[in-house]
């Protein structure tokens, strides 16, 4: 049966999923639903104007279980967006400014002799928070953005050969300047590849700064800010998101797209199979924050640049040229043909 999308849309039942989303949401909380995303994307509003998008993109990785990594100038709210990302979900929220002398111990915590007991007591560092920001992480050494790989992929810190676990739901959100590179430390592709997702926040239009600067001009909204959910509700919209249909064509598109991006000319490295599975996780949270409880193949090609840009490797002469990951993955869009047909 040949079905286009908006056919696939409006027929979106046929893929399951639905009913019993809507059945879970019907007896949960107020914090579950479409709704309840809205709720968390207006509050985001008040605080940083025009990025709404962005601000989905976090509530999608939040959903999905992953970690971000933003790319931009300073002075575009990246900061601001992560401290009212945290406090619309009442969740803990440290901030980690990465510098040269920025040492493990001062991430993941240290042992501290006490006198009174004769024996050593563990200071958890700031990365036991549920979300965590990394800013500048590329000015921190290679030693020290090592120690968060451990806490990013395994979700524990180890210190003195005893393991903490980290906060569920737990969350770092890593920001990069992509224009200062004198004293920085490129991130390896190993640590690329833990992020989930990548993208840029970028400057607003001239309405929305004249917006900004007017809302913004005398009051803080920030220290207002009140939860609309919480760390349970998150939880529960990850149970719900990991049951969101996806049908056999669908991951078959996935994983074309991703294989491909290991063919095309001007990559050296294309995309992992870690890859595909955060793509996989990231579409399915993206159709459970509209309200669906299947994956149309739009959300997959939404969702392929930020997920999959990051983690190409670009041979010399493309980046010479400034060809980017983000550019190779729109044109493997373009190349691998989306399914119009289900089963």
């Amino acid at each position: 049966m040949v079905k286009a999308g908006n056919q696939l849309e409006a027929e979106g039942t046929d893929l399951g999923g639905m009913d019993e989303l809507e059945e879970s949401r019907a007896v949960g909380s107020h914090g579950m639903g479409p709704e309840a995303f809205e709720a968390v994307l207006d509050q985001l509003d008040r605080v940083v104007v025009g990025k709404r998008e962005v601000a989905r993109l976090l509530l999608a990785a939040m959903v999905a279980g992953g970690h971000v990594l933003l790319v931009d100038v300073p002075g575009v709210a990246k900061t601001r967006l992560s401290r009212a990302f945290a406090a619309s979900l009442a969740l803990g929220f440290q901030r980690i400014q990465g510098t040269p002398d920025l040492l493990p111990g001062d991430v993941v915590g240290v042992s501290v002799y006490d006198p009174r007991t004769a024996d050593f007591t563990y200071r958890p560092g700031p990365v036991l928070s549920h979300l965590v920001l990394v800013d500048e992480i590329n000015r921190a050494t290679p030693r020290t953005q090592a120690a968060l790989l451990e806490c990013m992929e395994e979700r524990q810190v180890t210190v003195d050969g005893a393991t903490h676990p980290v906060p569920e739901p737990f969350m770092v959100l890593a920001t990069e300047n992509p224009v200062e590179m004198e004293g920085t430390y490129p991130l390896p592709e190993a640590q690329l590849d833990r992020f989930l997702l990548s993208t840029t926040v970028g400057y607003p239009s001239a309405a929305e700064e004249l917006d900004m600067m007017r809302r913004l001009g005398t009051d803080d909204p920030l220290a207002t800010l009140t939860p609309v959910a919480s760390a349970a509700d998150v939880a529960t919209w990850r149970r719900e998101a990991a049951r969101v249909r996806v049908d056999p064509v669908v991951e078959q598109y996935v994983v074309a797209l991703v294989r491909a991006t290991r063919e095309q000319p001007g990559i050296r490295l294309g995309a992992s199979p870690r890859a595909t599975l955060a793509l996989i996780r990231t579409v399915r949270a993206w159709a459970y924050l509209t309200g669906r409880g299947y994956v149309l193949p739009d959300d997959v090609k939404r969702m392929a640049v930020p997920v999959l840009g990051h983690r190409l490797l670009m041979a010399a002469d493309a980046e010479v040229l400034g060809d980017s990951g983000a550019d190779a993955v729109r044109r493997v869009l373009e190349v691998v043909a989306a399914p119009t047909e289900t089963p």
